[in-house]
């Protein structure tokens, strides 16, 4: 009986059909939300490049050009970002048999690599602005371009972050950091006009390697974001309150080992639970029920979890828990 509990209780738990109903619905819910933020984000960037590149056109300023061609490509972030969105909807095959979310981590990925290349490419451009001063002309109409492409980046920016953060997309939010570093681009743009303006021709380079510094920050920021996505990190917090809501189970005795993953922005989790050994095979399998029914109340954008009925404390529990 004891030897049937220890291996045959790995059960992957399914909720009532109107709960699966409702999970599959919150998933496209949220997928359908990432993508509608990326189409207005797509749409107010694509606006704010079009304004910027009249007055490049206008006044021949290269730092503006750089910032309309940096806001360009972070528009162009919108399509990794929407293929994985798209491909996480499909699902799982034989194959990929935990479907297609992991696209987001990829494109993740693509975006931290962006927003790297644009911190290159920013310090370049400064590097070269203080060898090769240029003239610029039209200040006025460059200021208030580069004070469009701030307030464009910043709107896109704390749209994505939010979107990002409610839905759960670590790649989300890493678009939304980018976006933000757009944004400091175009105050620079703004702050080497008026320095040109008093007659400082330098004052343009320079504060283009001030924002080259705080585009790194940010990069730091995404790249972590992202790399702890791809190390199936997750919020401790996550972890304490899953075991909070197994204990209060009735019927668990003790938690053991509590896993849990991002596979997109959807959360899995495989969890040992004690149960008492003088029990039947089929009481141990609804105390697995009910541990189930209380983390997917417990825990939001969880959407599986494989409970592991142990009639007896695993031998590493206490390693584990300390």
């Amino acid at each position: 009986m004891g030897e049937h509990h220890h291996h045959g209780f790995r059960h992957l738990m399914r909720p009532h059909s109107h709960e699966a109903a409702d999970k599959v619905d919150g998933a496209l819910e949220s997928s359908a939300e990432g993508m509608r933020c990326l189409w207005i984000s797509l749409a107010v960037l694509g606006a704010t490049t079009v304004v910027q590149g009249a007055v490049v056109a206008l006044s021949g300023s290269v730092a503006l050009l750089g910032d309309t061609l940096h806001n360009g490509a972070d528009a162009l972030t919108a399509v990794p970002l929407g293929i994985a969105f798209l491909l996480g909807r499909r699902a799982p095959t034989r194959r990929y048999t935990y479907g297609y979310g992991r696209a987001e981590d990829l494109a993740g990925v693509v975006i931290v690599l962006t927003i790297a290349a644009s911190a290159a490419a920013t310090a370049y451009t400064a590097f070269d602005r203080l060898l090769h001063p240029r003239d610029v002309t039209d200040l006025g109409a460059v200021a208030a371009a580069a004070l469009a492409g701030f307030a464009g980046n910043e709107l896109v920016a704390r749209y994505r972050i939010r979107v990002g953060r409610r839905i759960g997309s670590a790649a989300l939010v890493a678009d939304g950091l980018h976006a933000r570093t757009d944004g400091f681009t175009s105050l620079a743009v703004l702050a080497g006009a008026a320095g040109v303006a008093a007659g400082w021709r330098q004052a343009d380079p320079l504060v283009g390697l001030l924002i080259t510094v705080a585009i790194l920050v940010v990069l730091r920021q995404a790249a972590r974001e992202v790399y702890g996505r791809l190390m199936d990190a997750v919020d401790p917090a996550l972890v304490d309150r899953a075991e909070s809501a197994l204990r209060a189970t009735a019927g668990v005795l003790d938690v053991g080992q509590v896993r849990m993953r991002w596979i997109g922005h959807r959360l899995r989790a495989e969890c040992d639970v004690v149960v008492d050994p003088a029990i039947t095979a089929a009481a141990a399998h609804r105390v697995a029920v009910a541990s189930e029914h209380a983390l997917v109340h417990a825990i939001p954008r969880l959407v599986a979890a494989t409970v592991h009925a142990d009639p007896f404390p695993h031998r590493d529990h206490h390693a584990l828990r300390h």
